[in-house]
């Protein structure tokens, strides 16, 4: 990823993942993988590429060097778990947790088989 940019000069960055894990160099530099949550990386045709790194809430992060800053907002997950649940068929719901081999015999056992089955739907399983 480097181009050259007078306002921003570019930056090698290397990402290596392991499952869930990744570690980061800026320009040889290893970021903490605490600091880091989340990381993206976009490029448009005829632009520069970027990474997008999301930083931990953490006291005692520390960046030095001149970056493009970009915040990322999380949307509000209600309207569209609102239109998701809306849906639903009750009748579905209750057939699919009944079916489940899962389904205990506990107090709640049955709420929980239904979060569990319609957090499974919602994630296309």
């Amino acid at each position: 990823m480097e181009q050259t940019n007078d306002a921003f000069p570019a930056r090698r960055v290397d990402i290596t993942t392991r499952g869930g894990q990744a570690d980061i160099e800026i320009d040889g530099t290893r970021i903490d993988p605490g600091a880091i949550k989340a990381y993206s990386v976009s490029h448009y045709a005829g632009e520069r590429p970027e990474v997008l790194l999301h930083v931990a809430d953490r006291n005692d992060a520390q960046w030095s060097g001149i970056a493009r800053i970009a915040v990322a907002d999380l949307p509000d997950p209600g309207p569209a778990a609102g239109v998701f649940l809306d849906a639903i068929d009750p009748e579905a719901l209750e057939r699919a947790a009944l079916a489940r081999p899962d389904l205990g015999t506990e107090p709640y056992s049955l709420t929980k088989a239904m979060l569990t089955q319609l957090g499974e739907w919602a994630r296309g399983l």
